[in-house]
């Protein structure tokens, strides 16, 4: 029997709807109704933190239809805390693997494909100090008791090796840079990375008293409110972006800014790199846990 017009009409609009619907739940929603907040944590002074991470995600944000907004506390722990206070949504960190923090949901996404990085204690290489035991009773300056690798692990070695030294926190690596240059310091916590570079800017050696185990570098991590849609697009901009040429070209100025590999790119993390991580809590001193 013929469909009535009508009905057909009724019919056909009701295709074009469905389909309609379908196509905007195939793809990822646009800047304009989805937006959230990315925190990396403070490695650098937050000058250079904003030039090295705004390029990148202004070019993810294209990419994935999903806008990023940066946002950096005046400190490390300050942008961590955002964290903790659910006030971010993407974040670039180590500082969330800890038996507690485990239990908040966030999903590892990404990491960079740097090489391997390690936990030092440092002083600079005209420094008198050139042991663990001469450090006895010396200042030394540590980003921020939320970091993992720069404070934890190298505090934790002080404290096993039951050598007492006065601690202090200057918020990111540069700014304890600055009090080792000073004086005011005699060693740093840091993250090697972080050390190579901030040598390499500032053209000053160092030298390294002590260093850890190779870990990997801080993971990309996504709250457990952020739609799969959006997780998906974002993760796939970021691991996308090395192989484009656009993408390629600002990894290596952003890199260049820091003294990373040129070729540093972002590559997919299921989170399984990260069990040293979640390892030296199961040993570590209780006040670093």
């Amino acid at each position: 029997m013929p469909i009535p017009n009508a009905s057909r009409r009724l019919f056909t609009a009701s295709l074009l709807l469905g389909a309609a619907v379908a196509a905007m739940a195939a793809r990822p929603a646009n800047a304009e109704n989805a937006s959230y907040q990315f925190s990396p944590v403070n490695q650098y002074g937050i000058e250079l933190t904003a030039q090295y991470w705004n390029p990148i995600i202004d070019y993810v944000s294209k990419k994935a239809g999903v806008q990023l907004r940066l946002k950096i506390g005046r400190t490390s722990a300050d942008t961590t805390a955002y964290v903790l206070a659910n006030e971010v949504d993407f974040v670039f960190t180590n500082h969330l693997f800890s038996p507690e923090r485990d239990k908040l949901g966030w999903r590892t996404v990404a990491r960079r494909n740097t090489p391997p990085i390690h936990s030092q204690i440092l002083v600079l290489e005209d420094s008198p100090i050139k042991s663990l035991e001469q450090l006895a009773d010396q200042s030394v300056v540590f980003p921020g008791p939320e970091a993992l690798v720069a404070y934890k692990y190298s505090y934790a070695q002080l404290l096993n090796r039951k050598i007492p030294v006065h601690v202090g926190f200057s918020g990111n690596h540069d700014g304890a840079f600055a009090q080792l240059v000073s004086g005011k310091a005699q060693a740093v916590g840091a993250n090697s990375q972080l050390g190579d570079g901030w040598s390499r800017r500032e053209g000053r050696k160092l030298r390294v008293l002590w260093q850890s185990e190779a870990l990997h570098d801080l993971a990309l991590m996504v709250s457990k409110n952020v739609p799969d849609n959006h997780l998906h697009a974002v993760q796939r901009a970021f691991v996308e972006m090395g192989g484009d040429p656009e993408g390629r070209k600002i990894l290596a100025t952003a890199s260049e800014l820091v003294k990373l590999p040129p070729s540093t790119a972002f590559v997919i993390s299921t989170g399984s790199e990260y069990a040293a991580y979640r390892s030296f809590y199961q040993t570590a001193p209780a006040s670093l846990r």
